[in-house]
């Protein structure tokens, strides 16, 4: 019988801390929050492996070091409101939800949304709130955010999204061609930006009207 506990615990010390993951309260959360429940049945005894899985409809739950990094790289103190593009499977929301106060999520596929959602509840997330739609235009009426980060790969850095930080604000996101990506820390000051590289990273492409264009996906 998988030790899930056990594995998790051995996923922060071994994969995240060891490679430069410094912030306890994002490694605290990591240590408490069941990746397994956010994963497929056929791909449970691979949970706490670093490195991405299939949640189906094409996409994937990222491994557990880009989770930390990304997450990491926000700085969140506990009182921020975050919008995080890209759903998902929605475990990098709960990651957030135990880190901040309010977390607004979007996700373009139906599917994924509604089955996040369900497991967020079940596991007792009160503070998260879902939009099924386009990630790409952000969330207008609820901005400005505190943070916003991007779980999908942009090929640039959408104005649409940096107009909805607040002074101060960080945006987190992938950026480059499609299958090769530099994360990106964006912190607004004022009407001003600065721009910071993290790490090299490959994740889905960011489809939407300031994505990049797919055929065979509804338009909001």
């Amino acid at each position: 019988m998988l030790d899930f506990k056990k594995e998790r615990l051995a996923m922060v010390e071994g994969q995240l801390r060891r490679r430069g993951i410094l912030d306890q309260r994002v490694l605290e959360a990591i240590a408490k929050i069941p990746r397994h429940a956010f994963v497929s049945p056929e791909y449970l005894a691979s949970a706490y492996e670093d490195r991405p899985l299939p949640i189906g409809e094409g996409q994937t739950i990222s491994q557990p070091y880009m989770v930390a990094v990304m997450t990491q790289s926000l700085g969140l103190k506990g009182e921020e409101r975050v919008l995080e593009i890209g759903t998902g499977s929605g475990y990098q929301t709960a990651l957030l939800a135990e880190l901040a106060k309010a977390i607004f999520t979007i996700e373009r596929i139906q599917a994924l949304i509604q089955r996040a959602e369900q497991t967020l509840q079940e596991l007792g997330y009160e503070n998260v709130f879902f939009l099924h739609g386009d990630g790409t235009k952000g969330w207008p009426e609820k901005a400005p955010f505190d943070g916003i980060i991007v779980t999908a790969g942009a090929p640039e850095i959408p104005q649409t999204l940096t107009s909805q930080l607040a002074d101060g604000g960080r945006l987190v996101i992938p950026v480059g061609p499609r299958y090769s990506q530099t994360l990106y820390k964006v912190t607004r000051k004022g009407k001003q930006f600065t721009e910071e590289e993290v790490t090299g990273c490959v994740f889905v492409p960011l489809v939407g009207a300031h994505g990049w264009k797919e055929e065979g996906w509804p338009q909001w």
